[in-house]
């Protein structure tokens, strides 16, 4: 969160905020929400900031505000009844409070209670997705130091690696790591505990790890899949010439699974390379599938 800015496409705009393409640019059109810029191809660009306003803007509508009269007011008052209007109801909210106020005793407390109570499966999808997003947008919006972004990583981080560690289970092996330059681990990390709820059985490799690294650990370890995450398609895209021949490097019959934001939005050439783009649960051996 804490790396160089990015800018995002009209089609992550609208996965990212449940706004449709068409709002988003009746929005812009019509009440001048935000003001995307535009790319030398003439796509719009939008800021990490741009993004959390309208996902602001989306929150209050969908409580029954209209977006003509909210578009008016000042953003700051904006910001506010939308943080109001998720607070009460939002799961994460006592996450965000510690936060805040930089209790990192209370953080892990409520870290190793949902965890404890959930389990690493829920906590990652109903607590870890959600504070990822809401710390995301607070701090690209100014309303969160840097401070305060470093201690929420840290804390959940180290709980989810831990959950992955302890519990590991019997299944297939899944080996998993960032592609070179990605040091983003809380949506993988999330995916990685879901993976494992789901039969999986995780070895995080960690972050930013070159190919050939994982490349060399599949042919030790023989997992039944290697996972890699991009978080955004900039990265992915300067990677391409490598993962052109990933997975023919591979161990034979080792799935190669690839997966993060940027790979949704460049996914359409990934395929091609030999990858998949949805991990799902472990298949069965031909002599299990038999004996069913």
């Amino acid at each position: 969160m804490t790396e160089s800015p990015r800018t995002y496409e009209i089609q992550e705009v609208a996965e990212l905020t449940g706004l449709t393409t068409a709002r988003l640019r009746a929005w812009e059109r019509r009440y001048d929400v935000v003001r995307p810029e535009r790319q030398e191809n003439g796509y719009r660009a939008y800021t990490a900031a741009q993004v959390a306003l309208l996902r602001a803007f989306g929150r209050l509508v969908r409580a029954g505000e209209r977006i003509g009269e909210i578009a008016a007011q000042p953003r700051d008052e904006v910001l506010a009844r939308a943080e109001i209007a998720d607070g009460d109801e939002s799961p994460v909210s006592p996450f965000i409070e510690a936060i805040r106020g930089y209790d990192r005793a209370r953080l892990e407390e409520l870290v190793a209670d949902r965890l404890r109570t959930l389990g690493p499966e829920r906590f990652a999808r109903e607590i870890v997705l959600p504070l990822a997003t809401q710390v995301g947008d607070l701090w690209s919006l100014g309303k969160l130091p840097i401070a305060s972004e470093h201690l929420a990583s840290e804390v959940v981080l180290h709980a989810l690696k831990g959950a992955l560690s302890t519990s590991a289970g019997n299944g297939p092996l899944l080996i998993a790591s960032g592609l070179p330059g990605e040091r983003h681990e809380w949506g993988l990390l999330a995916t990685l505990a879901q993976a494992q709820g789901a039969g999986w059985r995780v070895q995080y490799l960690g972050p930013d790890l070159p190919l050939r690294e994982v490349i060399q650990a599949a042919w030790t370890i023989r997992p039944a899949a290697v996972a890699l995450s991009a978080s955004n398609v900039e990265l992915l895209e300067r990677r391409l010439p490598e993962l052109n021949h990933f997975v023919s490097h591979l161990p034979p019959g080792v799935r190669a699974v690839i997966g993060g934001r940027g790979a949704v939005t460049a996914g359409a050439v990934l395929p091609r390379l030999g990858f998949e783009l949805e991990l799902g649960p472990p298949r069965r051996s031909p002599a299990a599938e038999a004996a069913v």
